[in-house]
């Protein structure tokens, strides 16, 4: 990758950044259990992760055996995930030498369906901060993905150059493909549990080290926003 190219690098923040499925689902486990229903298991959650909590919540209900429209359930979730925010969630290995390698060069920038407040207190206490022009929760001015537009509102920041999005899930590539901007998979995320071939996109991470690389072709695709 080099200084000449242009745009703006957005990531995905849960299962792209941060490994947080222990601290996801022990939350979820927590809320069904205390609703009277049976735990939930780590691989149970991570499946059900990547749409925003509202709907996080529904699905852990659901498989618990819960009326999914419990009223009060996604507050009472965001609570217990916020007493566990940080007990296990990590960056991926190599996150931080990525954001360092890419942080001169390009803004940088978070869109993600957790709520913003969230976000942001998550992205701190890993020391990761500094490097994002902007967060965008799903809480926001904007819609949560796969809605465009939150990641739409970044192109003010790409100095005319491309955008690129860089996640783990379909959401994100819905997301990508509907903002007009190129779509990095990050392979290695709990929620890329498919074929990579099953996404559409040629730009492929199979681990957070291969990332410069692939942004930079992503970059140098030249796809501009919307």
């Amino acid at each position: 990758m080099t200084s000449a190219l242009t745009g703006l690098v957005a990531f995905d923040l849960d299962g792209t950044l941060v490994d947080s499925a222990g601290d996801l689902a022990s939350a979820a486990s927590a809320l069904t259990v205390e609703l009277g229903g049976g735990a939930l298991s780590r691989e149970q959650v991570v499946q059900m992760v990547g749409e925003g909590a509202a709907v996080l919540v529904r699905r852990a209900l659901t498989a618990a055996g819960l009326d999914p429209e419990t009223t009060g359930a996604t507050a009472r979730f965001l609570e217990l995930y916020d007493a566990r925010m940080c007990d296990t969630t990590v960056l991926y290995p190599g996150i931080r030498a990525v954001l360092d390698a890419l942080d001169p060069l390009l803004p940088l920038a978070v869109v993600t369906n957790k709520p913003e407040g969230a976000a942001r207190r998550l992205i701190e206490a890993l020391g990761i901060g500094r490097y994002f022009l902007e967060v965008v929760g799903a809480d926001a001015a904007w819609p949560r993905k796969p809605d465009p537009a939150g990641l739409r509102s970044l192109a003010v920041h790409a100095g005319g150059g491309p955008l690129v999005l860089v996640g783990d899930s379909p959401i994100d590539q819905q997301t990508a493909e509907r903002a007009g901007a190129a779509f990095v998979l990050a392979a290695y995320g709990f929620g890329a549990t498919g074929p990579a071939g099953a996404l559409a996109t040629p730009y492929v991470a199979e681990a957070p080290s291969d990332l410069p690389r692939v942004i930079g072709e992503a970059l140098r695709s030249g796809r501009l926003t919307a």
